[in-house]
């Protein structure tokens, strides 16, 4: 199993339970879904357990934290640079793994020194344009 937090993260068997449902995961689930998928395996943990779990994960580095549903926010447990497709309807998001050049002029960036970017796409996914 792959160390998380840097060997700081103690592995119960709650957040293995979270890690377990993260692992591989494409959804960018919110913590409310974890939790409501965890809470079938530990009936008595809370909903705390799991965003501070994430949180700590968000802090190491080990998932990603995205605000792109202005209703809550997602995790990606896909940390490499990727960009996003999301649905305006249902929300659903898909992973776009592809670099885009960004031909930014240093007038534009007015001394920032950029370090990552991230790209936003909106549209409607095949299931709610079928629903239509």
């Amino acid at each position: 199993m792959r160390k998380y937090g840097n060997g700081k993260f103690k592995l119960t068997p709650q957040r293995i339970a979270i890690l377990d449902y993260l692992d591989g995961n494409r959804s960018h689930p919110s913590a409310e879904d974890i939790y409501k998928s965890v809470l079938k395996r530990f009936p008595t943990m809370s909903f705390a357990t799991v965003y501070n779990t994430l949180d700590a994960l968000r802090k190491s580095g080990d998932i990603l934290e995205l605000t792109i549903d202005p209703e809550k926010k997602r995790f990606d447990p896909d940390t490499k640079l990727h960009h996003h497709l999301i649905c305006i309807k249902c929300k659903s998001i898909v992973d776009i793994h592809r670099k885009f050049s960004l031909n930014i002029t240093s007038k534009e960036v007015g001394g920032f020194e950029i370090v990552g970017n991230h790209i936003e796409f909106y549209g409607i996914c095949p299931k709610c344009r079928k629903q239509s």
